[in-house]
């Protein structure tokens, strides 16, 4: 796990330069060699990451042939449903640049529920962990994560029962709000070379300020990566 615990933070002075830096550090990752496998989240500031990497000069300077696209959690709606994050993240970005199809691995939520749709998504990431090649553990190069006003990442709400599983590697989580969602544990977001909580607006400075001070009832503190912690974040959020 991240041997000091240090979480980096880089304070941008609104969500459009958050949105450039973060591209450019992707580009940086990607550029290390071999494949690149990202898990993506969702979200208005990652849309506008997305976005900024699917334009130039961020476009040309990626290897999309050798790149792999998961994702961290995903609602149980339609595949066309606006609120689906992988139909963000194909109209925002992996529509407008060469990769593979073969090489998008969306939560499949035309299943028959929730917990199909998560043990069919374990059974994809323990097929791509097969066949990466992975010396140190990790399943991702990358991984995106937001960070909401209650603390939560991904789809580990707090006080939720997937926020305390240990054993699968995806699990059924319902948001506040009742709806399902599908989500990656703790265990499986912390098989990343590299976190990055993308955190834009003032009504997120609390909470990341609990972030950063450790506070446990903050469910994205949970995730202690096998690599680096870095918190991008908007002027507006970092104070």
């Amino acid at each position: 796990m991240n041997p000091s615990g240090e979480i980096r933070v880089e304070v941008l002075a609104d969500a459009r330069a958050l949105a450039v830096r973060v591209a450019g550090w992707m580009v940086e990752k990607a550029g290390l060699g071999g494949e690149f496998s990202v898990a993506l989240a969702g979200g208005t500031t990652p849309r506008r990451l997305y976005e900024t990497l699917a334009g130039a000069p961020f476009s040309t300077a990626i290897d999309w042939a050798r790149t792999y696209w998961f994702w961290g959690d995903e609602r149980f709606v339609p595949a066309d449903d606006p609120a689906n994050n992988a139909r963000m993240a194909r109209t925002a970005l992996l529509s407008h640049v060469p990769v593979p199809p073969g090489h998008i691995h969306p939560i499949q939520t035309g299943l028959a529920d929730a917990t199909a749709a998560s043990l069919a998504y374990e059974r994809t990431l323990r097929e791509f962990a097969a066949r990466r090649e992975a010396d140190d553990g990790t399943l991702f190069d990358v991984t995106l994560l937001g960070l909401g006003e209650d603390g939560h990442t991904a789809s580990l709400f707090p006080a939720d029962p997937a926020l305390a599983e240990r054993e699968r590697w995806v699990t059924c989580a319902h948001a506040p709000a009742g709806d399902a969602r599908i989500t990656l544990t703790v265990p499986t977001l912390e098989r990343s070379r590299a976190v990055a909580f993308l955190v834009c607006g003032e009504s997120k400075r609390a909470v990341l300020r609990r972030l950063l001070r450790g506070d446990t009832s903050v469910p994205a503190t949970h995730v202690h990566p096998l690599g680096s912690i870095t918190v991008f974040c908007d002027a507006a959020a970092g104070g």
